[in-house]
């Protein structure tokens, strides 16, 4: 199941990043720009900056131009309760909620959606090509069985 939800999510034309920060060091930042170095259509959404890394960014998922059907959420669990709900009335297809970003009401909405969920993994562990420590990660999880097949 969860390896069609990955599936799912990466078969989008465009993506966005809700929770994106301008501090290269900050996670969302750091997926932004592993998701744009390898050619995807992504957006920044965070409602308290204009631009991010020189594109514009989005203040919420109701924002977002059409064709953007997957959503990584890198915000508090409470806020992405709100997110799902904004990626319901969008229309958004995936989501994937990063580590530390998931709650089981969250969770629970997208299930009841129908909307495809990703949690439980990190994003990064799934671009390819995989680079650095998550390649590592990769191959343990791999070795382990943990891996979705």
């Amino acid at each position: 199941m969860m390896k069609h939800a990955i599936d799912t999510f990466f078969s989008s034309p465009a993506y966005a990043v809700v929770g994106v920060s301008r501090n290269r060091r900050k996670f969302g930042n750091i997926i932004y720009r592993s998701m744009k170095e390898r050619s995807f259509q992504v957006y920044p959404v965070n409602p308290g900056i204009d631009s991010v890394e020189g594109k514009k960014s989005f203040p919420s998922v109701i924002d977002l131009p059409d064709g953007v059907e997957s959503v990584v959420t890198v915000v508090h669990p409470e806020a992405t309760e709100l997110v799902v709900m904004d990626c319901v009335r969008k229309g958004i297809k995936a989501i994937w909620m990063q580590l530390g970003s998931e709650s089981s009401e969250a969770i629970k909405i997208a299930n009841d959606y129908d909307i495809a969920l990703v949690h439980g993994k990190c994003i990064i562990m799934f671009l390819e090509p995989v680079k650095s420590f998550h390649a590592v990660h990769r191959a343990i999880t791999r070795l382990v069985g943990t891996y979705p097949r």
